[in-house]
């Protein structure tokens, strides 16, 4: 490996990373999420919480490109705050990304999942852990760098003559690899299946694998989805080193609100798809709306309780 670091922070570190406004997604007669507007801070951890069914991981699904929304717009800005100017023109040219000054400008919501993984740079973990269980846990995060190997081998004919750039690209992504595994206390068992892995070793190695992706915008659906409460708090240190030492902005569904509390720079709440609060962790400890959301009782008792509390 080189002395010189994996990764280096864009330019520009204020400001949104990804704005979502009015987005809609019906399935037929089922509105999942129903006039969505919300930002992410570059360089923060924003969580979207809610009760089940609130519209969280279709959401993702959106940013992610597994569903296309029925309405709205998603812009993602690598870069400078001011790459977001772009937008009325790329808007109006029907394109999916321009280059912008200081960065560029992507609209997700018009992208394939492909595009937004390698172009776009957003990767993403799902509820239930998605590893090769038969590959090693070294190979494992060897696939999640398959486009530049495969656009150093020239598709494999450049690894077959030994091509120089094809072994300098071998090189660099297992020495990321293994700086990855470093970081999540794996590297003595790179070479074990990943199925062999203990449950939180498996939830660990999941980010480490959407990491060597090299994203802008790290999104995790319940990282913390069965851990016991100390794998959770190596999560939460985990998820800030990579935060501070890495300037990763990073969008969070959890349902542990100690994971959620822990780490988050912004929260965003949902319910029955509309977002209902959003603000700091504190603030929204202390919202009627949000308590009222996850207890289930009826709207009158939220604004009674509004109007107690001076709301």
């Amino acid at each position: 490996m080189s002395g010189e670091p994996l990764y280096t922070a864009l330019p520009g570190s204020d400001g949104d990373i990804l704005r979502a406004e009015h987005v809609t997604m019906r399935f037929g007669g089922l509105v999942a999420i129903d006039g969505l507007s919300f930002s992410a801070r570059r360089g923060e951890i924003t969580a979207i919480i809610g009760p089940n069914g609130a519209g969280k991981t279709t959401v993702f699904n959106c940013i992610t490109g597994f569903y296309k929304p029925t309405a709205g717009r998603i812009a993602l800005a690598h870069g400078a705050q001011s790459a977001f100017e772009a937008l009325p023109e790329l808007t109006a040219s029907g394109r999916q990304w321009k280059a912008a000054p200081g960065g560029a400008l992507f609209l997700l919501e018009r992208m394939e999942g492909y595009q937004i993984a390698r172009t776009a740079r957003v990767a993403r973990t799902f509820q239930n852990i998605r590893l090769f269980g038969g590959m090693t846990v070294l190979e494992n995060l060897l696939v999640a760098q398959h486009n530049a190997l495969n656009a150093a081998s020239g598709f494999t004919i450049g690894a077959l003559l030994g091509l120089t750039s094809y072994a300098r690209a071998q090189s660099e992504a297992i020495g990321r690899a293994a700086y990855w595994l470093k970081e999540i206390g794996l590297l003595g068992r790179a070479d074990d299946p990943a199925g062999d892995l203990p449950y939180g070793a498996q939830r660990r190695l999941e980010i480490a694998r959407a990491m060597c992706t090299s994203p802008v915008l790290l999104c995790l659906d319940e990282p913390a989805a069965g851990l016991n409460p100390r794998e959770s708090a190596e999560l939460n240190e985990f998820l800030l080193k990579i935060r501070d030492e890495h300037a990763l902005s990073i969008l969070l569904i959890e349902h542990d609100m100690g994971v959620v509390m822990g780490i988050s720079d912004r929260i965003v709440v949902l319910d029955y798809g509309r977002k209902i609060a959003e603000g700091t962790p504190a603030g929204i400890r202390a919202d009627p709306k949000v308590i009222a959301a996850y207890l289930g009782v009826e709207d009158a008792e939220v604004e009674e309780a509004e109007a107690e509390a001076g709301l």
